[in-house]
């Protein structure tokens, strides 16, 4: 990379509020055509921001951005497109019932009046080109989702792109997709792409970018060569501090079975089993992970033992006690006490428009002779929660919707921890946590866990679940297939089974 290269993307000075609320302050950032750079920054820190500049969604409030050496002000994201800039965001934007065609061309100005072999034609020498695999005729729907990531590229590749932003690309993606994603990426680096990825996977930034800008509190902290700095600076630039980002793995002695599902079955709304005849059985003292692609039957799964959704075939003991069919509050006053952190925080667990005390205490009511509750020990307990997790917040009465993503987590794991669990169900316990907070949380769940507690730990980041889980339970299409000891797997044969390998196959190679 010389000096001497005009820059595919040179974003100088950029600032951007939302009201009172600075996303972007001064930042700098400066890709070059056929470079793969990455974005780092704790949420927060402005990298979407600054990327939805570039894809022309929001306008600077200063600074200026040129691309390929020319100043531009993008007033809509058509202006972006036209000038070869294609943003790949996490959550695809994809109609399942039409073919990945019709997908393609849906909003060009040709649009479907294209013929048929043309079109195809196109997308096969655009496939060709980057080392992509599209089948131009599967739906959407039958897709995996590796097939959709690919699509995804392929829709803004069509659409003469030659810049491209992809937001956390690889979060849903098994550990093979990961890797042929990678190849699909360094193809498109070696055809003059410039590629800018916002990932929080620090070992896929080590492996694939070239170059690394750091965003901090919505500021430019550096811009480094990937080949000069190792994970520990870049966490200290992230972050401001060092952070040590060992995982301990507790090991407890006499486990005894407190959780045991046997033959579980969950229905969706259509009357198909979103969670078909699952059975294992969970330990105080344990933590099992959950691994599966987004949809394998995990949400039901905690509902499930929950009592927040019907089960249509099984049974559920709990300490011997058979629990399916009882409602959540059955279950409290049965003294069974199980703590749920849901994947929709704010829908299922908390109450946004509640102070934080009022939050904390919801569970309190229905254990109460009366009606009111003694305000004093509900603010102590708020002061000790808020303490205890670091939760920042302006005052322990802020109403949790006006808090990060971060610190409602927080507040609803304080709540269920503070509770003494013997069982705490927890999904996706990190999403949207900061890497300090992130650390804490593992810490706090193998508190839990000396303390006899039996942890259920649904999570998307395998390396973690490697790193913190006894044992690690994977879901395809609703069904187990496989329970594996955390010491003795690795994660690409994580990743087979989360395709819908079984464990004889994977073992069998």
């Amino acid at each position: 990379m010389t000096q001497e290269q005009i820059p595919a993307i040179r974003m100088t000075g950029i600032s951007k509020a939302f009201s009172s609320i600075k996303a972007n302050e001064n930042v700098d950032l400066t890709v070059y055509n056929g470079e793969i750079h990455a974005l780092l920054g704790e949420n927060g820190a402005g990298k979407s921001t600054l990327m939805n500049m570039l894809a022309g969604i929001y306008t600077p409030d200063e600074g200026s951005i040129s691309i390929n050496g020319k100043p531009v002000r993008f007033s809509s994201p058509k202006d972006s497109i036209a000038l070869g800039i294609g943003m790949i965001h996490q959550h695809f934007k994809l109609i399942d019932v039409l073919t990945a065609k019709d997908n393609i061309i849906i909003g060009q100005k040709s649009g479907f009046f294209r013929k048929g072999k043309d079109l195809a034609r196109q997308i096969k020498l655009i496939s060709d080109q980057y080392g992509l695999d599209v089948d131009p005729e599967k739906k959407v729907y039958e897709m995996s989702v590796g097939e959709k990531q690919t699509l995804e590229i392929v829709k803004v590749l069509y659409r003469g792109a030659k810049i491209l932003i992809m937001d956390e690309p690889t979060a849903v993606l098994t550990p093979q997709e990961i890797k042929r994603l990678f190849e699909i990426i360094r193809n498109m680096k070696a055809q003059g792409c410039a590629i800018v990825i916002i990932t929080h996977k620090l070992n896929e930034v080590m492996e694939i970018s070239d170059r690394i800008t750091v965003l901090r509190k919505g500021r430019s902290v550096a811009t480094v060569k990937t080949a000069e700095v190792e994970v520990p600076q870049l966490i200290e630039m992230m972050v401001g501090k060092r952070i040590d980002l060992s995982i301990a793995r507790e090991t407890v002695e006499d486990r005894q079975p407190i959780l045991e599902l046997d033959q579980i079955s969950v229905l969706d709304k259509d009357g198909k089993a979103a969670l078909d005849s699952v059975s294992f059985t969970l330990s105080g003292g344990e933590i099992l992970g959950v691994a599966g692609v987004a949809g394998s039957g995990q949400k039901e799964l905690c509902e499930g033992i929950a009592g927040l959704v019907h089960t249509a075939r099984g049974r559920i003991f709990f300490d011997g006690e058979n629990i399916v069919g009882k409602t959540p509050r059955d279950i409290i006053r049965l003294g069974i006490r199980m703590g749920f952190i849901p994947e929709d925080r704010l829908g299922m667990g908390l109450v946004g428009g509640m102070d934080i005390v009022h939050n904390l205490i919801l569970k309190d009511y229905q254990n109460q002779p009366g009606i009111l509750l003694k305000r004093g020990p509900c603010t102590a307990k708020a002061k000790k929660i808020v303490e205890r997790l670091d939760i920042q917040t302006p005052s322990i009465y802020t109403p949790v919707k006006k808090l990060s993503g971060g610190n409602i987590q927080k507040v609803l794991l304080g709540r269920e921890i503070d509770s003494e669990p013997r069982v705490l169900i927890t999904a996706y316990p990190v999403r949207g946590l900061d890497i300090g907070a992130s650390y804490r949380i593992y810490e706090l769940l193998n508190e839990q866990k000396r303390k006899g507690v039996g942890i259920l730990f649904v999570g998307e980041d395998l390396d973690v679940l490697l790193e913190l889980c006894d044992r690690i339970m994977v879901l395809c299409g609703g069904r187990i297939t496989g329970i594996v000891d955390a010491r003795e797997v690795t994660k690409e044969e994580v990743g087979l089974l989360m395709t819908g390998h079984t464990r004889e196959e994977v073992l069998a190679g």
